[in-house]
């Protein structure tokens, strides 16, 4: 292609040579440090010293899948283990809507500026099933909490683990402890299936509500109500007021039907405003009630004691069942046994008892 300014009538033309390319990679760009990789006892020391940067990591090593991360995550959390047990830990449920988040925000505002405490909040995101993908937004909706030196808040996908409750929450709340944190918040998906994992590693159960939705105790499980150790109905104010107290009545009667808690602790029904941070007070003079009555009694090392257990046995059925579904001779044995129940030819109890056979086999 001939171009117009290099015809020779236009000899006289100057034409300019253009501006150079620039170059693909930006000159002022600094390179990106690479994260360093600590031993064991180099992330003990630092979390000990409260080190927010590799407590992160070392979290982030506790929830990996691999095998490599897992096997560094299990030393920190055992040298970790002599300095836990000294914090107090609520788990904090609700109704979706009903202000986890925001409450939550304005319960650590007020545990760090009026009772001196330093927070850290778990909460679980949930995850979908479809891309296994999380938002991870609570931090968003805890604005002044986010903000605070004393708190750490670590958001977690819940990987479908446990209903709802991420796999390793309870290794990171020992994290957390060691670190000089003596307040643990552990916020669940919402009403269903995680309150069950969530109840069995917190020492105190708080369950919101919310007023002006209709049949209040609609919706709400027995077995959940029967775990709570305090109900708060959230958004007491403007309007709404006297819906909260006959809600809070409500709940109230509710709980007279069921049998004494084996604390012996009886549940308290109370009304506030996350938004307006009223009513605050009331729920935590709640809370260290309970921790004073259930230390005196000796339920509180009892239930702690009981967790450990608990967590124990739930280890162990995770081992196996990782083991089992990520054998390559049981994995493609699975489809063809899949198969034989879809087309009627064994029976699905048939076919489960023949792979537990063939699993025992494998392990001799």
């Amino acid at each position: 292609m001939i171009h117009p300014e290099n015809d020779p009538q236009y000899k006289g033309l100057a034409v300019n040579q253009g501006v150079d390319q620039p170059p693909v990679i930006n000159p002022y760009l600094r390179e990106r440090k690479r994260r360093n990789i600590y031993t064991s006892t180099e992330y003990v020391e630092g979390i000990l010293k409260g080190n927010i940067s590799i407590l992160s990591q070392a979290v982030t090593l506790v929830e990996s899948q691999k095998v490599e991360h897992l096997q560094l995550a299990q030393e920190i959390i055992e040298k970790c283990l002599p300095y836990t047990g000294k914090s107090i830990r609520v788990g904090i449920t609700g109704v979706p809507g009903a202000g986890k988040s925001t409450s939550i925000d304005a319960f650590g505002m007020y545990l760090i500026k009026e009772c001196r405490k330093k927070l850290a909040v778990l909460a679980i995101d949930p995850s979908s099933e479809r891309s296994k993908g999380s938002i991870l937004g609570d931090k968003t909706r805890m604005e002044e909490l986010s903000r605070e030196q004393d708190a750490f808040i670590r958001p977690s996908p819940s990987a479908g683990s446990l209903g709802g409750v991420a796999r390793k929450t309870r290794e990171t709340i020992i994290l957390c402890e060691a670190a000089g944190f003596d307040t643990v918040f552990v916020e669940t998906v919402g009403v269903g299936q995680s309150e069950t994992a969530v109840h069995s590693m917190v020492d105190f159960f708080l369950l919101i509500q919310l007023a002006g939705t209709g049949d209040e105790l609609q919706g709400i499980k027995r077995g959940i109500m029967e775990m709570a150790d305090g109900i708060v109905v959230n958004k007491a104010d403007g309007n709404n007021i006297e819906k909260a107290k006959l809600a809070a009545s409500q709940f109230r009667n509710a709980l007279h039907l069921f049998p004494m808690a084996q604390s012996g602790w009886s549940p308290e029904v109370l009304t506030y405003s996350g938004y307006y941070k009223t009513g605050i007070k009331e729920i935590w003079d709640m809370v260290f009630e309970y921790i004073d009555f259930v230390k005196n009694n000796g339920y509180f090392q009892y239930k702690r004691n009981d967790q450990s257990k608990y967590w124990m046995y739930e280890s162990i059925n995770e081992y196996l069942k990782s083991n089992f579904y990520n054998d390559p001779v049981i994995e493609d044995e699975l489809k063809i046994k899949e198969q034989l129940v879809l087309n009627s030819r064994i029976s699905s109890f048939a076919a489960a008892k023949e792979m537990i056979e063939l699993w025992n086999g494998r392990k001799k």
